[in-house]
């Protein structure tokens, strides 16, 4: 069994999404000891965004002539996708910015969209092809989400949600800490809640994984 860790905060330690990711590793590594761990910090050591060139290595394109540099992010984006499908259960660390997820995450995301690999083009549309994987977001944002007015806004859980959909990985849990800029007691409150409700969360998305 192996378990994917990314992180995507810009502020390290400090990060509340942070507190909550490695709380739901643990948990993780709790019922699951001897699963393997891939950990990757997508701030501290970013994944280039796409371009052409790097997405001529798994995409159909008339460009033909790769420097050793170029042949290195190709072999990199074989990597990230290989890591992907090797494991049963990717933990996200991701918290909103402006609206959405970090660019980080995003750069990511776009090189593991990869046609023949986790998904496919079918004379119905495409399909996802990624296999039974879990994932659970550790979610935070700065202020109220998750229902009312501001829900309109949110690019945030549901553009996650609907990009491992699209992988054809449909078993997504969110564990979300909102509010967090709105005052220490709000922040206090939705931190503990986030947190209090680890174990139960991953014994309901991790139980049916064979070890």
């Amino acid at each position: 069994m192996q378990i994917l860790h990314l992180d995507s905060s810009i502020f390290g330690d400090a990060s509340v999404s942070r507190t909550l990711s490695a709380a739901i590793a643990a948990e993780l590594g709790r019922r699951y000891p001897h699963a393997r761990r891939v950990y990757r910090d997508l701030a501290a050591q970013p994944v280039a965004h796409m371009d052409a060139v790097i997405a001529a290595g798994f995409r159909p394109s008339e460009i033909e002539q790769f420097s050793a540099t170029d042949r290195a992010e190709h072999a990199l984006s074989e990597q990230l996708v290989t890591e992907l499908l090797a494991s049963d259960i990717i933990v996200l660390r991701v918290p909103m910015y402006n609206f959405s997820v970090p660019s980080q995450l995003k750069a990511w995301f776009d090189r593991i969209a990869q046609p023949g690999r986790t998904f496919q083009y079918t004379s119905a549309g495409p399909v996802g092809i990624a296999g039974d994987k879990k994932v659970i977001m550790a979610s935070t944002r700065g202020g109220g989400y998750a229902s009312g007015p501001a829900a309109a806004m949110d690019f945030h859980e549901t553009y996650t949600r609907a990009y491992f959909n699209f992988l054809g990985i449909r078993q997504f849990s969110v564990l979300r800490a909102e509010l967090l800029s709105k005052g220490a007691e709000l922040r206090s409150q939705s931190i503990k809640a986030a947190l209090d409700g680890v174990p139960e969360a991953v014994a309901a998305l991790a139980a049916p994984v064979a070890a």
